[in-house]
């Protein structure tokens, strides 16, 4: 009774003091005048993820998720979750009935979901933290997780597209698995949490199979209360994910596989793995020895095997294969996220250190721990994720978001062993000891650290040569856009979203891989000859032509096709059929219209 009233009240006093520390977050998005809400920075998903919850609250049906004003005539099929949007949308709701404008309102969800997922994510680190290196580790916990997520910037109020959730669900998974042997409900949400991961978004796939992996192994390599561990997640995930299925998926497509997004792909997967694990963990006569539980995880993993390459054969290759070179080139191969570790250290060698520095020491440390003895379930675990979301950090750095979390835990708890040392023997070497890994510990100690080194170092950056032209990334660049009669208009693809946004009308490009045909319209249009314009301009009913000089994608075109319509629009040269929109010359975006023809 006494354990359980303890684990009670530490959940609480973690709650409250993760709480603390995210109104301590909060208090400085404030005083920086929440920049990601009054400029998206680039950030197309969380304008376009404002468009969807619109859009359903205007009455786009829950299982429509068309984009209707993105792509050509009709729009096209994105790949999104609608339980983002109906939280979003319940906050707006909420809001409203308070009385508050629509406006109001929707700042209300903006601000208020990140921070939300903020606390949840500081509060499930800080839990897994102490479960791995003690209640001594809960405090150096609450301040490297809380400065390494704030200064992520997934979690700024403003920032309302996936990736903040999919983040709080993996690390609640963690710790639930971290937990189940002390509660037994543990490994069920730990199952849960893994499952709607991929509900949100198929970014986590990895992870969720090396936290499967995990379960396995404890299963196969330890007693009786790891089976009931491992029964425990396989219901979990097999559950939520048919709840999954039926609740956002069509009856009509609940047979239709997609690689890109939660369907009968995943469904299949995560139902046959998870039920047939908990019935190997619950079956006498195959979890009586080690050698009987190989056995059924080799047949269990036969099965999903050929399940998944006999039916859907199609979800084992580059989710990008059939991209069109020209989209990878113009696209893929300059997202930042999607870039690997050897092509980061090309193009942006500071930012390396901050994204690979921190979970590199952790890795560093936890192998210290396996080379000692220290073989606890906590530590194998820890060091089996956090190896794999390094791994996918190599190869993509939006891995780094996961990777400089999972750190977090053993480096609290290595933070927390200074701590305890110092304490016992106070001297001058263990004290600066004891600084010296609280500053390395910090992530983002190494992030400013670089940038600072980077800027004494770079010549233009130090004497402040220039300023940098607008991106046309805040609601203002588009206020004249916005009064215009609704038509379509032709950007590049890094103003779909903010079109989209700040306006009513419609955007043939945006940076969605499945608006191929879209995107494909807007690159010929842009790099080719005028008439080639003019005739994708007709066929699609484009009324107005929006131009931002500052933004990269602009420049990128206008290299690789100089003589093409966009260099020609730069340099000022129209065609007869195009007319400037007064007032515009000389702005961050110019518009043209479109001439009758």
């Amino acid at each position: 009774m006494r354990a359980a009233v303890k684990a009670v009240v530490g959940w609480q006093r973690d709650l409250a003091w993760a709480l603390l520390v995210t109104l301590i977050a909060f208090a400085i998005s404030a005083g920086g005048g929440f920049k990601a809400m009054t400029n998206s920075n680039g950030d197309n998903d969380s304008l376009l993820r404002l468009v969807e919850v619109r859009d359903f609250m205007a009455g786009q049906g829950w299982f429509d998720l068309h984009q209707y004003r993105m792509g050509p005539e009709g729009g096209f099929l994105m790949h999104w979750s609608r339980l983002i949007d109906a939280s979003l949308s319940a906050l707006i709701s909420v809001a409203e009935a308070f009385g508050l404008s629509t406006t109001i309102a929707e700042s209300f969800a903006r601000a208020v979901w990140p921070t939300l997922t903020y606390w949840l994510t500081v509060f499930f680190v800080v839990r897994a933290a102490r479960r791995f290196g003690g209640d001594a580790a809960t405090f150096p916990a609450m301040v490297i997780a809380g400065a390494a997520l704030f200064f992520m910037g997934a979690f700024a109020p403003g920032n309302i597209d996936h990736h903040n959730v999919q983040l709080l669900l993996v690390m609640a998974a963690v710790n639930f698995l971290l937990a189940a042997p002390d509660w037994r409900p543990a490994a069920l949400l730990s199952g849960a949490s893994a499952a709607l991961s991929l509900a949100i978004g198929m970014e986590t796939a990895p992870l969720v199979a090396a936290i499967g992996a995990c379960v396995a192994g404890l299963f196969l390599f330890s007693d009786r209360q790891e089976a009931r561990t491992a029964s425990g997640f396989g219901l979990g995930f097999a559950g939520v994910s048919a709840l999954v299925l039926v609740s956002t998926i069509a009856p009509s497509n609940w047979g239709v596989a997609s690689c890109d997004a939660f369907s009968a792909v995943q469904f299949a997967v995560a139902v046959i793995s998870g039920v047939g694990l908990a019935a190997a963990a619950s079956t006498g006569q195959f979890n009586a020895s080690v050698s009987r539980r190989l056995c059924s995880l080799v047949l269990l993993a036969g099965i999903v095997a050929v399940v998944v390459i006999l039916l859907f054969p199609q979800c084992l290759r580059d989710p990008y294969a059939n991209l069109d070179p020209r989209l990878r080139a113009l696209w893929l191969d300059n997202i930042e996220e999607a870039q690997s570790l050897f092509q980061l250290m090309k193009n942006d060698r500071a930012s390396v250190i901050g994204s690979y520095v921190t979970p590199l020491i952790a890795l560093v440390l936890l192998a210290f721990r396996l080379v000692r003895g220290d073989r606890r379930r906590e530590v194998c675990v820890v060091t089996t994720l956090l190896f794999v979301a390094f791994a996918i950090s190599v190869w993509q750095v939006r891995g780094m978001t996961f990777s400089i979390t999972l750190a977090v835990i053993p480096l609290a708890a290595w933070v927390a062993t200074w701590r305890e040392r110092t304490a016992r023997s106070p001297s001058l070497r263990t004290s600066m000891a004891m600084v010296l890994v609280w500053l390395v510990s910090i992530n983002a100690l190494w992030t400013m650290g670089t940038a600072l080194a980077t800027m004494l170092t770079d010549t233009a950056a130090a004497t402040g040569a220039g300023s940098a032209a607008s991106e046309c990334n805040g609601p203002a660049e588009y206020a004249t856009l916005a009064t215009m009669p609704v038509t379509t208009v032709l950007a590049v693809s890094n103003l779909g979203s903010p079109i989209l946004a700040y306006t009513n009308h419609r955007a043939l490009a945006g940076p969605y891989h499945r608006n191929v045909k879209g995107n494909l319209l807007v690159l010929d249009a842009f790099t080719g000859p005028v008439s080639a314009a003019e005739a994708i301009v007709r066929g699609q009913h484009v009324g107005l032509i929006a131009v931002c000089r500052g933004n990269a994608e602009t420049s990128y075109l206008t290299d690789v096709a100089p003589d093409g319509f966009l260099a020609d629009l730069i340099k000022g040269r129209l065609p007869i059929w195009l007319e400037p929109v007064p007032g515009t010359a000389g702005k961050p975006l110019a518009l043209y219209r479109v001439r009758s023809g």
